[in-house]
């Protein structure tokens, strides 16, 4: 049985375009009964900082996407996880066209277990989670697990 699932978002920015240097970047991702996310472009490109942007915001992604598959499998594989911190990094290479793509990213989760023994468990169900996270099987970059 194939199942679909259908998100939708709203992304929404007002201002006025007049040059490249004076818009404001500043915009929302909202969707029905969720807080907000302040977004911006990437300071690089003009962006506020203190805002998320997209870039910031694909990294996120796949690192949840995966985590959610990793504590999945944990939990049917009786594997007791007591903490999870990732600190991903996303590579992204600009085009001389202006356009440009992610290179790479690397997922470094950090897995605290309720028994130790079972560490050597955890390649392995990372792998699994890698294969069947949504995100990572969606995008062209490859996206790699260094386990902390």
């Amino acid at each position: 049985m194939t199942r679909s699932h259908h998100y939708e978002v709203t992304v929404s920015w007002t201002g006025e375009t007049r040059s490249y240097r004076s818009y404001e970047r500043a915009h929302e991702v909202t969707a029905d009964g969720k807080t907000p996310i302040a977004g911006s472009s990437d300071p690089a490109f003009r962006g506020d900082p203190a805002r998320w942007n997209p870039e910031e915001l694909l990294v996120a992604s796949l690192s949840q996407c995966h985590m959610l598959w990793f504590l999945h499998l944990c939990a049917t594989d009786g594997v007791v996880v007591t903490g999870y911190t990732d600190n991903p990094a996303g590579t992204m290479v600009e085009s001389a066209d202006g356009g440009g793509q992610f290179s790479e990213v690397v997922l470094r989760p950090r897995v605290e277990l309720a028994d130790p023994d079972q560490a050597d468990l955890l390649p392995g169900i990372h792998e699994r989670a890698h294969t069947l996270c949504y995100i990572a099987r969606s995008v062209n970059f490859p996206v790699r697990h260094e386990q902390v």
